[in-house]
């Protein structure tokens, strides 16, 4: 089996390229793989596609980025919340582009490219302006929208532990997006607060196997988001 340890975030985001699209795991600040992102932003990646439950809080993280001007465009279902003023405002400007999904639809576009399905039929949004221009279908009686799955170049994810072999439980919550994104992201890459060896974590407890892993990376102490934002913190 592969080791996929790498040394640090900067080599697990090394090879990112301009025009790529990344999935960035996270509802809020719960699984937010905020030493990533920073890696992400020294790293110089631009014209990225950027995959989120929303567009980041504060100047920290995906807000970051945003901010940086590397993301041309969001695929997001919260493009704002109470802490994140850094995208509406580009938005307003025209400098960054939004696709707005509702959340549940989302989730299963992710998890539908991760698992190999074009696309599928879905209720929601149907009659509303996010219908507007997709194919529909009525079914039963009922009345659906076409949507397509989704993947990417990356994705970006945090884990509480990992194995060698890329095996990763999370904690609590922090698990939200990143399961799928794991299965939809050509390259997945995962920060963990703990690297074990392989064979020392509970088979019944692991999420995401190995298998949809490509590299690792220890992050013993990992950024707060929320903790970040309301002491003024600013990237970089």
């Amino acid at each position: 089996m592969i080791n996929k340890r790498v040394a640090s975030a900067a080599d697990a985001v090394a090879d990112v390229f301009d025009g790529a699209t990344i999935m960035i795991g996270g509802f809020g600040e719960a699984g937010s793989p905020i030493e990533l992102i920073h890696a992400l932003i020294d790293q110089g990646a631009t014209n990225l596609t950027v995959i989120n439950n929303n567009t980041g809080s504060g100047e920290v993280g995906l807000a970051a980025l945003i901010k940086a001007k590397r993301v041309t465009k969001m695929i997001c279902s919260y493009p704002r919340t109470a802490n994140s003023t850094v995208f509406p405002e580009l938005y307003r400007s025209g400098e960054t582009e939004l696709e707005l999904v509702p959340q549940g639809t989302l989730a299963e576009r992710i998890r539908a490219g991760g698992s190999g399905i074009p696309a599928f039929y879905t209720p929601t949004a149907y009659g509303t302006p996010l219908g507007e221009g997709k194919e529909s279908r009525n079914i039963n009686g009922r009345d659906y929208l076409l949507e397509y799955g989704l993947t990417a170049d990356f994705a970006l994810i945090k884990g509480l532990t990992a194995d060698e072999h890329g095996n990763v439980i999370y904690n609590k919550t922090a698990r939200n997006f990143a399961p799928i994104m794991a299965m939809a992201g050509k390259v997945t890459v995962v920060q963990a607060k703990s690297i074990v060896s392989a064979g020392k974590m509970n088979p019944e407890t692991i999420i995401t196997p190995g298998i949809f892993v490509q590299r690792i990376v220890k992050v013993s102490e990992p950024a707060i988001e929320s903790t970040l934002v309301a002491s003024g913190v600013t990237y970089p």
